[in-house]
C-alpha cells in the first residue's frame, strides 16, 4: 500500500504548522496508552492497608514516590512506542488504521522520532534513579524486554502476548519496589492472567479484522487460529476470575487485612470481565483495550464501584 503523506503544510500558517506539529507528536507519543502504567501504585493501595507495611507507606513521600516511578515508565513507554513505529513504518502504512500515525503519514520524520526515543527512554532511567536501585534494575529489565519484542519477539506467536502480559508484571513489581514494599504473588498472577487475556482478545481482533493480509501487518497473526483463541480467551478470563476470588478469599490475605469482605469486590471482576467480552464478541472493540478502558462507561463505572467498595471494606476495618 502507498504511504499516507499529509500535505504540505502553507508557508503562511506557521502558528497552524506548529499546532498541528505538537498535536502529532501528542498523538505518536500515545498518551491513553499511559493508562497500562496504571498497574504500577496497585502495591501503595494494598500496602496502604495492610498493618505490617503500614510504616513503608506513612505519609506524603510514598506518593511522591509512586508518581515519580509512574512518570518513568510513561517515559519509558512513549520511547519504545517510537522505537516500535520507527520499526515497523512499513507495516503501519499497510493497516487500515495505523496508517494514519504520524510516523506512518510522514507528519513526524524518522530522525526526530529516534532521537526523541533515547531522550525519553534516558530521561525515564535517569528519574529511575531517584528511587531504590531495585525499581532501577526492574525498569532495566523492562526495558531490556521491550527492545527485544520491538525487534524479534513480536513476532513469534504466543510469546508475543506473553510478553505483553510480563510487562504488565514487572510494572505491579516495580511499584512494589520503589516503596521496598511485599507485593502478593496472586495479584502478580492475577495481573499477568488479565493482561493475557486482553492481550489475546486484542490479537482475536486483528485476525478479524486484517483477514488474508493480517501477516503484512503484524507477522505473528500467521500462528494464530481465530477458533483456537476463542477458547484461550474463555480459559484466561475463567483463570483470571479463579484466582482473584482465590486472593480475595486465601488465608493470607484474611490476616494481612484483617476481613474477609474483599470477597464482596468479586462480582465487579466478573461483571467487568463479562462486559468487556461482550465488547469483544459483539461490538468488534477488542482491538484498543485501553480506549475501552477510558471511553465504556459501563466499564468506568464498574472500576469505579469496585474501588469504592476495596474503600468501603478497608475502611471498615
Amino acid at each position: 500500500m502507498d504511504a499516507v503523506r499529509v500535505p504540505p503544510f502553507p508557508a503562511s500558517g506557521g502558528g497552524v504548522v506548529s499546532s498541528a506539529l505538537a498535536i502529532a507528536w501528542l498523538r505518536e507519543l500515545r498518551p491513553a496508552q499511559w493508562v497500562k502504567n496504571g498497574v504500577v501504585p496497585a502495591a501503595y493501595l494494598f500496602a496502604r492497608w495492610d498493618p505490617s507495611q503500614q510504616a513503608n507507606v506513612r505519609g506524603f513521600w510514598p506518593l511522591v514516590l509512586e508518581a515519580v516511578a509512574v512518570a518513568c515508565f510513561c517515559c519509558v513507554s512513549s520511547g519504545v512506542y517510537l522505537i516500535n513505529d520507527v520499526r515497523d513504518i512499513e507495516a503501519d502504512r499497510a493497516h487500515p488504521v495505523k496508517r494514519l500515525r504520524p510516523l506512518a503519514s510522514g507528519a513526524i520524520g524518522v530522525n526526530a522520532a529516534l532521537t526523541s526515543s533515547a531522550l525519553l527512554v534516558l530521561a525515564g532511567l535517569a528519574g529511575s534513579l531517584m528511587l531504590p536501585l531495585a525499581f532501577t534494575w526492574v525498569l532495566g529489565g523492562y526495558c531490556l524486554m521491550q527492545f527485544a519484542y520491538t525487534f524479534s519477539l513480536k513476532r513469534i506467536p504466543y510469546v508475543d502476548v506473553f510478553v505483553i502480559a510480563t510487562g504488565f508484571v514487572l510494572r505491579a513489581i516495580a511499584g512494589a519496589a520503589a516503596l521496598a514494599v511485599r507485593i502478593s504473588p496472586w495479584l502478580l498472577l492475577c495481573t499477568f492472567l488479565l493482561a493475557l487475556f486482553l492481550a489475546l482478545c486484542k490479537r482475536r481482533h486483528e485476525k478479524i479484522l486484517l483477514e488474508d493480509s493480517g501477516t503484512q501487518h503484524r507477522e505473528a497473526l500467521s500462528g494464530y487460529d481465530r477458533y483456537l483463541l476463542d477458547l484461550q480467551i474463555a480459559i484466561t478470563a475463567s483463570a483470571t476470575l479463579v484466582c482473584y476470588a482465590m486472593y480475595t478469599l486465601s488465608e493470607e490475605t484474611v490476616r494481612r487485612f484483617g476481613t474477609n469482605s474483599l470477597g464482596l469486590t468479586i462480582p465487579f471482576v466478573v461483571f467487568g470481565l463479562f462486559r468487556y467480552l461482550e465488547l469483544v464478541y459483539r461490538h468488534d472493540e477488542g482491538g484498543r483495550p485501553e480506549k475501552v478502558l477510558l471511553t465504556d462507561k459501563v466499564l468506568i463505572g464498574t472500576v469505579a464501584c469496585y474501588l469504592l467498595t476495596v474503600l468501603a471494606v478497608f475502611l471498615s476495618v
